[in-house]
């Protein structure tokens, strides 16, 4: 594919692109999942390296209370791409999806808090001990109220031929 219908499918300029594949841009976390979208590949594959089978400890960590965040737990692959994210949301926050990479399922797993997620059209309340299995390749959301949620996200996809 070249440069030119990467960026079209992508929706960003042939400049940002061609920064970004010089090293002098600074991706958003939305460009880097549009250009994942676009090669139908996970974002994590445009970010971080294998991880292998061995055991693998992550410590908690504090997020800012006031700010979404994302930590990637998780990375496998072969036939299938496995990644296991961290996601912590303030109250009174929304974050919206963009679809992922066709065949991709996203599970969420209430840890604390209360939160309406899922696609778009069909987002559904789940709360601590939940789990919610949709598919990742429309357009979702997650929406707290009035309390912070922490969750468990963990994208299954397909690796393309």
């Amino acid at each position: 594919m070249s440069g030119s219908e990467l960026a079209r499918r992508a929706g960003i300029s042939k400049t940002t692109l061609s920064n970004l594949e010089a090293g002098i841009g600074n991706p958003t976390v939305a460009t880097l999942d549009a250009l994942a979208v676009a090669l139908l590949i996970p974002m994590t594959d445009l970010l971080a390296g294998e991880t292998g089978t061995g055991p693998v400890y992550v410590p908690g960590t504090e997020g800012d209370p006031g700010e979404i965040t994302r930590e990637l737990l998780r990375r496998m692959s072969g036939g299938h791409s496995l990644e296991m994210w961290r996601m912590r949301m303030p109250a009174g926050q929304t974050s919206t999806g963009l679809p992922h990479a066709t065949g991709t399922v996203e599970h969420l797993y209430v840890t604390a808090g209360h939160v309406t997620a899922g696609p778009a059209d069909a987002p559904r309340l789940i709360g601590p001990g939940d789990l919610f299995a949709f598919a990742g390749d429309v357009p979702h959301l997650y929406r707290t109220d009035d309390e912070p949620v922490d969750l468990l996200v963990t994208f299954a996809a397909p690796v393309p031929n």
